[in-house]
């Protein structure tokens, strides 16, 4: 295949460009159907005069149906999608990215999927649903799955599905909530991907940040170290990477803490963490359920965080990550990733 395709790029490269564009106006018709044509054109970065000649000629090939309400894709139109989509990671060299993302970061899987999060939105949707087929693969061999809190969790939880394998599994909260709100919260996204997947969940009703006081108070609880053991066992954790100031500001840190912050360079912050750009840590909060060191090589840690605002702070976490990992982000933020890499 990929032979034939070099062949393409050289003798007809507007057949490979043509491809692409469809191919991209199928995607984006089938993750904002009904659509519109305006919004569309907005969406793709297209005119509407060229947007227009290539709705008729998908129109023509019964690729999509429009309605008062918008565009939507047809039948044939979904199952060609679907054909397409290996052929263009290929196409893309989204393949080879992975392979080279992989060995410059000396983890066992790059995921990578097509788009910009922080462009469109429904790239954040596609890397939900990667996260959930990734899951999957391994649920036969694991009990308890430890998740966090963020818009890319809740993601993943849309996109669960029930299968016989998970009725054994147990979802936890890997920390305390943010003081956030609800549908983003590490306990809602549990007790979500639970009822999604006919599985069981347990919850940690503290908040993220505590002082020492606290902290030595919860941990005394025999309910709260139940629940606690349960989340250091966890055998696969799921997780996001956050930007380090956002972060902060999310947790409501002090000015103090925030200069702190602002003094060491941190650029990145996961399970309370935050790093620089070497991938120091700059500074720790103090937060019940999972650290750094329960991050052992037997436990299988998929790490899902795209767009290219997000690359300082994945290039940053992923200096110290574990072997185990799986990262799953989309193909900005791993262009950046791997342009980086060179110029280093």
């Amino acid at each position: 295949m990929r032979t034939l395709l070099e062949v393409q790029r050289k003798l007809l490269p507007d057949f490979l460009s043509a491809m692409q564009k469809r191919y991209d106006i199928l995607r984006h018709i089938k993750m904002l159907q009904p659509v519109g044509r305006r919004s569309l054109a907005v969406s793709l970065n297209l005119t509407e005069r060229i947007l227009r000649s290539e709705i008729d000629f998908l129109k023509g090939q019964n690729l999509i149906n429009i309605f008062s309400s918008g565009m939507m894709l047809s039948e044939e139109g979904i199952e060609i999608l679907g054909k397409l989509e290996g052929i263009m990671r290929e196409v893309m060299g989204i393949d080879l990215m992975e392979r080279q993302l992989q060995e410059m970061l000396q983890v066992d899987e790059v995921i990578i999927v097509s788009g910009n999060c922080d462009e469109s939105p429904w790239v954040k949707k596609e890397l939900g649903k990667a996260c959930a087929i990734r899951m999957k693969r391994e649920w036969r061999t694991k009990t308890t799955i430890a998740v966090t809190g963020g818009s890319t969790m809740a993601e993943v939880a849309n996109s669960l599905s029930p299968d016989e394998a998970a009725m054994q599994l147990t979802f936890v909260p890997a920390r305390g909530g943010l003081g956030e709100a609800t549908q983003i919260q590490a306990n809602t996204i549990v007790e979500k991907m639970a009822h999604k997947a006919h599985a069981s969940y347990r919850v940690l009703y503290v908040p993220d940040q505590l002082s020492d006081e606290s902290y030595t108070s919860f941990m005394k609880e025999p309910a709260m170290k139940e629940v606690i053991t349960k989340i250091k066992s966890a055998d696969m954790i799921i997780h996001g990477i956050g930007d380090a100031l956002a972060m902060a500001k999310r947790r409501n840190t002090s000015s103090d803490m925030l200069k702190k912050l602002i003094d060491g360079n941190a650029v990145g912050e996961a399970f309370g963490y935050y790093y620089d750009e070497n991938g120091t840590v700059v500074h720790k909060v103090l937060t019940v359920g999972i650290q750094l060191e329960d991050l052992s090589p037997e436990k299988r840690v998929i790490t899902v965080a795209g767009g290219k605002t997000k690359v300082k702070a994945i290039r940053s976490y992923m200096k110290g990550a574990p072997s185990s990992t799986v990262l799953i982000t989309d193909e900005a933020a791993a262009l950046e990733l791997i342009q980086g890499y060179h110029t280093l």
